[in-house]
């Protein structure tokens, strides 16, 4: 017999953390219905009692998804809580996540609060919780850097309470494997009412082991359930990354035993789609989902591959998404065909007009670019999904000259507040031009923190996709933009990041 490993993903939540990585709630809908095409068990979709934005979107995917467990996490109070519990009321299966820190530095600098203060507000919080939803989580924050006999006293209490999973974070990633997974067990075995909960782990990967980490607290430990995020999303260092949990579990089943419902052949899809909603590129080398991961460049690795797939492979590219055949569509493909792609890849589009006008955009690309890649179609909506958002700022077209011993010069045509308005600038090349010209028309005065630029996909003739990082009076956001040519998806990715500092949503700092 083998027990069942629960993933909850809370790329929509904790990955949203990263800076610059916040999500429309279209966009988070569309990740979310991702997560559910590729069966996770929990998707935490968000932190309602944050923001209107924030409770708008997890009451949006409490409304949409139907197979997975949709949570929503909150502070130890009864406000956040109850927002929480409202966002959540369309879910066929509901979680509150509500959490408190426990450890001595946190108590002290951040809560200002006594030990007994903190155990009494974590006991009353679920409390609280289970008489509004039955499936409650409980979290003491920096719980690795906690006492472990108060931690021991706060957790009995809150699963006398009522709480149906205990998680224990290692939120600034200190823990080392080996001391986490007996950290864990140690609390299970001190507890007297420990089984009747769930206890999972949530790691952060700031010396680079959050899955080692959550590993051991699984094999070590006995924990069963794991919190991540696709490509290891999240601030600072990252997150526990869902794909390398979850490839490690069915390839060493072996060892670890244990049985994970994801079905691993849409991670790519899922991947992709999250780096390209957030501008956060995977690196090549990134484990399962990177462009090498699959990949042999030397010639005994590639002589032995294509003896024998697993002397050099122990899992197979298509088990997670990866295709040979990446060419799908051309200029050609009806929109049958196009519709039913965007299935395949996991879209879903609300209505008949956003189909149409996707299909234009496709159609229009397609006579610029004769091969059309899934990475192109994912590109091609994600643009959509901003271009029909409100936004103060829109591309309309661009020339730019740039000769060898010449000063590059660019003119820019976009749409300010719904007019029309054009602008000209010299720069280094013709990007620094392009995006000077906006700037000297829009004045927002922000700093450019990150310029990256990735290839969609392998040819000459890909799409450029770009990323922007702005940061302007404390806020920083990322904005994402492609085409065939790579100037103009830079102008995309400047405007896009323009319209996001635009945006006045207060986010509340929620737990790591």
């Amino acid at each position: 017999m083998t027990d069942k490993l629960i993933i909850f993903d809370t790329t929509l939540r904790d990955g949203e953390q990263s800076p610059g990585a916040s999500m429309t709630r279209d966009e988070k809908l569309r990740i979310a219905r991702q997560l559910e095409r590729l069966k996770v068990d929990v998707i935490e979709a968000g932190f309602a009692a944050s923001s209107n934005g924030d409770f708008e979107a997890v009451q949006a995917i409490a409304n949409a998804i139907k197979d997975s467990t949709v949570c929503s996490l909150s502070r130890a109070n009864d406000r956040d809580i109850a927002r929480a519990a409202e966002a959540l009321k369309g879910a066929s299966q509901a979680r509150i996540h509500t959490f408190i820190a426990t450890s001595p530095l946190h108590m002290e600098k951040k809560l200002r609060m006594t030990p007994d203060q903190v155990f009494e507000q974590a006991r009353q919080s679920v409390r609280f919780a289970r008489n509004l939803v039955g499936d409650i989580e409980f979290s003491p924050e920096d719980g690795y850097r906690s006492e472990v006999d108060f931690l021991c006293r706060v957790l009995e209490a809150v699963i006398d309470e009522g709480a149906t999973t205990i998680n224990v974070p290692d939120t600034v990633g200190y823990a080392v494997p080996e001391l986490y997974g007996e950290f864990i067990r140690t609390l299970r075995e001190r507890i007297p009412n420990s089984d009747k909960a769930i206890w999972s782990v949530h790691c952060h990967n700031d010396l680079g082991m959050a899955v080692a980490n959550s590993l051991a607290g699984v094999k070590i430990g006995g924990a069963r359930q794991v919190e991540c995020t696709i490509n290891g999303l999240g601030e600072r260092a990252g997150n526990c990354s869902l794909e390398e949990v979850v490839m490690a579990v069915k390839t060493r089943r072996d060892y670890f035993g244990l049985d994970v419902g994801i079905d691993a052949r849409h991670i790519v899809a899922a991947s992709r789609m999250v780096s390209q909603t957030t501008g956060f590129v995977v690196q090549p080398n990134k484990a399962v989902v990177g462009a090498n991961a699959f990949a042999h460049a030397s010639g005994i690795h590639q002589d032995g591959v294509l003896k024998a797939r697993d002397t050099y492979e122990i899992m197979r590219a298509e088990d997670v998404g990866w295709s040979a055949n990446k060419i799908v569509l051309g200029k050609l493909s009806g929109r049958n065909a196009f519709k039913q792609r965007l299935q395949d890849l996991g879209v879903v589009l609300d209505s008949e007009m956003e189909i149409n006008s996707a299909f234009a955009r496709f159609k229009e690309l397609a006579d610029r670019k004769s091969e059309i890649f899934d990475e192109d179609i994912l590109a091609l909506v994600s643009d959509e999904s901003v271009t029909n958002e409100k936004e103060q700022y829109g591309f309309v077209s661009l020339s730019q000259r740039s000769e060898t011993g010449e000063m590059p010069f660019a003119a820019i045509v976009f749409t300010a507040g719904g007019k029309e308005v054009s602008s000209q600038a010299q720069g280094n090349g013709p990007v620094d031009a392009s995006l000077k010209a906006i700037e000297a028309h829009v004045q927002s005065g922000a700093e450019m923190v990150l310029y990256s630029v990735n290839a969609i996909s392998g040819s000459t003739e890909s799409q450029g996709e770009v990323t922007v990082r702005l940061q302007n009076s404390g806020r920083v956001v990322n904005g994402v933009g492609s085409d065939p040519d790579i100037v103009v998806a830079s102008a995309k990715a400047y405007l896009s990041a323009l319209n996001k500092l635009q945006s006045k949503a207060d986010r509340v700092a929620a737990q790591g």
